[in-house]
């Protein structure tokens, strides 16, 4: 395969160490998801979406990973790696690889589940002109108790119980425009995404959202990895009508 620019990068370092006493052992992108490790099932939905030219940041147990994927050729990719030697957050591993990225390119991190459309992403995000754009999930919260609204002077105005709300979940998936982040990114020097974003928010830069009704779970969790787990090998409604499926 030839070379080309990078077209995405996966946040691929983290100790997961809210998956102990698994991560002990096994890096947490690795960990089996129904037949396959979780970061194996998101580099073949980005191959399916045409991002074939991956750069994977890693840092715990990068041995393992690189060993495991190799080049990436097995699963029809170009896969490179980022090499931290300490935590550089988020966004900052970006900085090794930012002359080799695609002038638009997609940002995720490695510990997904998810059906959403990375093909559509990006899209939208050229379409707009945008500098970053942020996959949301709109969800619906309901709270645990009964609500009570107080005025200043502590009186009870209304009372609600258990009220739903809408939200917009940031999924940990970005698309970014090379030239408009490159200001902020320093050689060894940690980033994460929300501060990369705030400070283009205040310089004024086009931050936009993504939102979709989609599967979506980060397996930080033990429950959450659980429920990945079922979701894997029986495949529930993201929304009315619709049957998500994750290969």
């Amino acid at each position: 395969m030839k070379a080309g620019a990078i077209q995405a990068i996966v946040m691929a370092g983290g100790k997961g160490t809210r998956l102990l006493p698994y991560t002990a052992v096994m890096p947490k992108p690795l960990m089996p998801i129904g037949d396959a490790p979780v970061l194996e099932r998101l580099l073949r939905q980005l191959g399916r979406a045409g991002l074939r030219r991956i750069c994977l940041a890693v840092l715990h147990h990068r041995q393992l990973i690189q060993a495991y994927f190799g080049d990436g050729r097995s699963l029809g990719l170009e896969i490179s790696y980022a090499i931290e030697d300490h935590p550089l957050g988020t966004c900052g591993p970006v900085s090794q690889v930012i002359d080799a990225m695609e002038p638009d390119f997609l940002l995720l991190n490695a510990d997904l589940f998810t059906d959403l459309g990375f093909a559509a992403l990006l899209a939208s995000h050229r379409e707009k002109s945008a500098d970053a754009t942020v996959a949301l999930q709109r969800r619906l919260v309901t709270q645990e108790f009964g609500v009570a609204d107080v005025d200043e002077q502590g009186r009870i105005t209304a009372l609600r119980e258990k009220p739903t709300a809408e939200h917009h979940l940031v999924m940990g998936v970005y698309a970014l425009r090379r030239e408009a982040i490159r200001p902020w990114l320093r050689p060894g020097q940690r980033l994460d995404m929300p501060e990369l974003l705030d400070r283009m928010l205040l310089a004024g830069l086009k931050v936009d959202g993504f939102a979709r009704d989609c599967v979506w779970l980060d397996i930080g969790r033990p429950e959450d990895y659980a429920r990945a787990q079922e979701m894997a090998l029986n495949p529930e409604p993201a929304v009315p009508g619709r049957v998500a499926r994750i290969a």
